[in-house]
């Protein structure tokens, strides 16, 4: 069970939307919104109906129909407004009246909306307002944090459902919503909206129900998001601080298990050193790490590209960490990289749970004639991904240029319970042994390829991903059987997705494959994409005919 899940039931799925999530993607290759992730998550949501919306900045109750029947009754109900919607809103300014009514219609202008008067062919937005009294008050203002003081609580009834209407309505009677700042509300670290409550009629009972979303810590909501995503019991690492998007331009910080690693070009700033300090308190780490982002990884010895300890207690050489409810084996000893990029945690999680997207399924572990799947991992690193995918059942080559990280994925074999000796670990250039692999007659119903953005080998010189990776999905796709699944990826942050996607498709018509099916994936939403801080990593899955 996810978090943010409120309640879930044959024809219904509600959740506690974290602040700073889009309800859907924006744009074809932005990031996922919350319908979006839900819906390619898992089997028995492919066929989730968005019945309404919460704006990027309001956390909180967001309902989903699972069933035609749902559907159908829910959408009614939304739209003879017999849904009752409770929200709390936090404003600096004190109310003229304990409760109020705000009637108007609402006009687009640009990226906000402004209030008129009712009008003849308007549509109508109508808001009920009450100011909480002390006590009921006080118990919110609790559970908001220690960050949000000195306002007043007001519980928000919209019987219509126009776009930003509580925020326009508040604006207008002169209480904008603390961190509102398009509607002129003082600055907060969030927009202290939440959609608290919604009652309805169940759609197959026809019996009321009632679903609640607790307060978030509304002056942590960055902290809140992760919160949101991930069973402390199955996974304790994620990214913490994505930059930019995350209001640290240039500063990235992961919580890894029991620490946490801080990434930037320079040293810790005064800044920086006191928020990962309160990180980690926070998260409960017991010691951080700061490693110095260089373009020059490849020109320095391990032992300087390796992260620095700056806080609590330093970490054993190795150590493990829980992800998907399987472990890996990390180290800050090795060099410039850790044992696992947590940016692909969602892409393994779907060779694990057999399912790409809603409509996309991967082949059983064992078919119809009883022959393990043959899965083929490329660059494989230390082998995250094969340990996913012999969990699931298959059975696992792993190709890697290092021996090092090849004996590190042996051991996270181990790590899992499976037996490294019951898959293949090949050293070698990865050009060289597709090719090899292929004269041998070697067929694979999955190659996965997920390649640095440069790489040097004596057998195939330099690679770039933006130049070479057509050439790579040529000869990786002569390994596939009809009907095999190809997993393709990259991090080259200056790669648009569009031109990404069009490499891979016609390096594949190239080859005389077509695609039968396919699913974009950006990067999961702890490393949220902003516009001043792009996404980097692109991912494209495809059933290949």
């Amino acid at each position: 069970m996810l978090p943010c899940v409120l309640f879930e039931d044959e024809h219904l799925l509600a959740v506690n939307k974290p602040a700073g999530w889009n309800t859907h993607a924006p744009a074809p290759f932005a990031g996922e919104g919350i319908y979006d992730w839900l819906r390619h998550r898992d089997p028995r949501w492919a066929a989730l109906a968005l019945i309404h919306r919460l704006d990027k900045e309001t956390s909180g109750v967001l309902l989903f129909a699972k069933t035609a029947l749902a559907r159908r009754s829910l959408t009614d109900q939304f739209t003879r407004r017999s849904v009752r919607k409770r929200y709390l809103l936090f404003t600096d300014r004190p109310p003229r009246e304990a409760a109020f009514l705000v009637r108007s219609c609402l006009v687009r202008a640009g990226e906000k909306y402004l209030s008129r008067p009712p009008h003849a062919g308007g549509e109508l937005a109508e808001t009920h307002f009450r100011a909480l009294q002390s006590r009921e008050a006080g118990r919110w203002l609790s559970a908001a944090g220690p960050g949000i003081r000195d306002v007043t609580v007001l519980e928000a009834e919209p019987r219509t459902g126009r776009t930003h209407q509580i925020r326009v309505h508040a604006a207008e009677v002169g209480l904008p919503i603390l961190g509102d700042t398009l509607y002129g509300g003082s600055p907060a670290p969030r927009v202290c909206l939440h959609a608290a409550g919604l009652r309805f009629l169940h759609p197959a009972s026809e019996h009321p129900l009632e679903i609640v979303a607790p307060l978030p810590r509304l002056d942590q909501p960055r902290l809140e998001l992760r919160h949101a995503l991930f069973d402390p019991e199955r996974t304790n690492t994620y990214r913490l601080v994505h930059g930019a998007s995350d209001g640290w331009p240039g500063w990235y910080v992961d919580r890894l298990g029991d620490y946490l690693l801080s990434q930037a070009e320079e040293p810790l700033t005064g800044a920086q050193q006191q928020h990962l300090e309160w990180l980690l308190t926070i998260v409960g780490a017991r010691g951080a790490y700061h490693k110095r982002l260089s373009r020059q990884v490849r020109q320095t010895p391990p032992e300087a590209a390796s992260p620095r300890p700056v806080l609590g207690q330093a970490a054993p050489e190795r150590f493990a960490v829980r992800e998907n409810g399987l472990q890996f084996e990390l180290s800050f000893h090795e060099g410039y990289s850790v044992g696992l990029f947590l940016d692909q945690r969602d892409n393994r999680r779907r060779l694990l749970a057999g399912h790409v997207g809603a409509g996309f399924g991967l082949a059983p572990a064992l078919n119809e004639t009883g022959r393990n799947l043959e899965v083929l991992n490329t660059f494989a690193y230390t082998c995250a991904f094969s340990v996913c995918a012999a969990r699931a059942g298959a059975r696992v080559t792993s190709l890697d240029l290092s021996k090092k990280y090849l004996d590190w994925g042996r051991r996270n074999f181990s790590l899992n319970q499976l037996d490294p000796a019951a898959h293949d670990f090949i050293f070698g250039d990865a050009f060289d042994w597709l090719r090899r692999l292929g004269k041998k007659g070697r067929r694979f119903d999955l190659v996965l390829l997920d390649p640095p953005t440069f790489s040097q080998s004596k057998q195939s010189g330099v690679f770039r991903a933006a130049r070479d990776y057509g050439r790579l999905v040529r000869s990786a796709a002569a390994l596939l059987r009809p009907g095999g699944i190809l997993f393709a990826s990259s991090n080259a942050a200056g790669w648009a997705p569009e031109d990404f996607q069009k490499t891979v498709l016609s390096a594949l018509s190239a080859a005389g494959w077509a695609a039968r099916q396919s699913h974009y994936v950006p990067q999961p939403p702890d490393f949220p994409i902003s516009r001043e801080e792009p996404a980097y990593l692109k991912t494209l899955w495809l059933k290949l005919e």
